[in-house]
């Protein structure tokens, strides 16, 4: 199913996102480059420097999918990326939004061949993926 999202990792990204602020505006804040605030979604969208963001969180998915066996050989980058998202003050919570999105945006891409069992695949993913981020909040001392 991915084979079909990752031919076009923009224009999908762009979905999963247009959704993702969609369903939680309070989002937009958190994508700032070089300390600018996107005045709508649909500025921060067509950013160059947010449609970089969409090319890595696609290459991100893109080797998921390409370990899906072998998850853990992703951990230490997952951890680190992890690390990052809470750096720039993502909350753990909002995964599941992004999860939401993400599925929104293969039901839309892959219409009938998105299947009960398809989803339940990519929630597995997905879930795995957060699960090593979340070890990246875990690392930080208390306080921080």
């Amino acid at each position: 199913s991915w084979r079909r999202v990752s031919g076009s990792p923009v224009q999908h990204g762009l979905v999963l996102f247009t959704r993702l602020f969609d369903l939680d505006p309070d989002l937009l804040p958190l994508f700032q480059y070089n300390c600018k605030q996107f005045a709508s979604p649909q500025e921060c969208l067509s950013a160059p420097e947010f449609l970089d963001h969409i090319r890595k969180v696609m290459l991100v998915i893109d080797a998921a999918v390409s370990h899906l066996e072998n998850l853990s050989c992703l951990e230490e980058y997952l951890c680190n990326l992890g690390k990052k998202h809470q750096a720039v003050g993502v909350k753990v919570e909002s995964f599941s939004t992004v999860g939401e999105s993400l599925l929104y945006m293969l039901e839309k891409c892959l219409g009938a061949a998105f299947s009960p069992e398809v989803q339940e695949a990519w929630s597995k993913l997905y879930n795995a993926v957060v699960k090593a981020m979340q070890r990246g909040w875990e690392t930080l001392p208390e306080g921080d």
